[in-house]
């Protein structure tokens, strides 16, 4: 009787054996009493157990569809990046993280403790000191991380100010000499490659430095294979699992104690600048802009070349 009951409400994969059920033992245990059956919630329990039940939670695994050039895409960028390192030049992996409320809000995740910390019952920005907008810069030679947190809004002037901050005070000096710069990135956000505005503003980071900057784009759906979301942003999620974040020091401090076995070590810095949103480019910025795009898949790869000094 109780596999009638799950019938309905059962899915599963056929091969793996692996069911669920969205019935709860509370609302089973009750259907069966309806049925005239002697039995309690333990029991049901046990009994879905004995059938390979388990309580389970969703898992993203899956995309709405597959860029027919995924994989591709995926194989050109390992390619650039052992070139990139073959060569002894940088490359950096960069996106943005989750943006995260400044104050006593409660986080996910566990510690060791007597007593439970005691957090705010709400969520609300006006009750927060601000938000945090952290911007990871994972360099993919030297597993090192470089996060700038922000104040305002995520936007392509601030994306390239961060890296532009990493390149100021580590690229540069681990990287003595060497004008060309890999930069790995999502195709989405602050630096979606169809915004004209986060390669203008490359542009001026490769006149600045007279780098010649090579961007890569992951493809839709593919984010999670971008190194910095699991080499960088993952421990530096684990290291403040439970811990509200009361303030900016806070944050900061918990990314720059963040190391793993492999060897990570993390800066972290501040950026306090206000950063407007909604800004369109001109025609005379965008024909400034020296880009060159390259062979393979061209809306995702391309280089920005630096204007000669004059």
């Amino acid at each position: 009787m109780l596999d009638e009951l799950l019938a309905d409400a059962t899915a599963g994969d056929p091969i793996s054996g692996v069911k669920w059920t969205r019935k709860t033992v509370r609302r089973l245990s009750r259907e069966l009493r309806r049925r005239k059956m002697k039995v309690g919630r333990m029991t049901v329990r046990r009994l879905l157990q004995e059938r390979d039940y388990a309580l389970r939670v969703n898992r993203k695994r899956r995309t709405k569809e597959h860029d027919p050039n995924r994989d591709r895409q995926m194989r050109y960028i390992l390619r650039t990046r052992r070139a990139f390192q073959k060569a002894g030049f940088p490359g950096v992996s960069v996106d943005c993280k989750k943006k995260e409320l400044v104050g006593n809000f409660r986080n996910p995740g566990r510690t060791w403790r007597r007593e439970p910390l005691e957090v705010l019952t709400t969520d609300f920005l006006s009750e927060a000191e601000g938000k945090a907008i952290p911007y990871g810069i994972y360099d993919l030679r030297r597993n090192e991380g470089y996060v700038v947190v922000g104040l305002s809004h995520e936007t392509a002037a601030f994306a390239v100010a961060a890296i532009r901050t990493w390149w100021l005070a580590v690229g540069r000096r681990a990287y003595p000499g060497k004008k060309r710069l890999l930069i790995e990135a999502d195709d989405g956000g602050a630096n979606d490659s169809r915004d004209w505005l986060w390669k203008l503003h490359l542009q001026a980071l490769a006149d600045e430095f007279q780098l010649t900057i090579r961007v890569a784009h992951y493809p839709p759906g593919t984010s999670k294979w971008n190194p910095v979301e699991h080499r960088l942003f993952a421990p530096i999620s684990l290291n403040w699992a439970g811990q509200p974040l009361q303030s900016y020091e806070t944050i900061l401090k918990f990314i720059r104690t963040t190391k793993t076995e492999a060897g990570l070590r993390c800066r972290a810095r501040l950026d306090k600048r206000q950063y407007k949103t909604g800004m369109k480019i001109t025609k005379d910025e965008k024909a400034h802009i020296n880009l060159k795009p390259c062979r393979v898949l061209p809306d995702w790869n391309y280089t920005i070349e630096p204007h000669a000094i004059t």
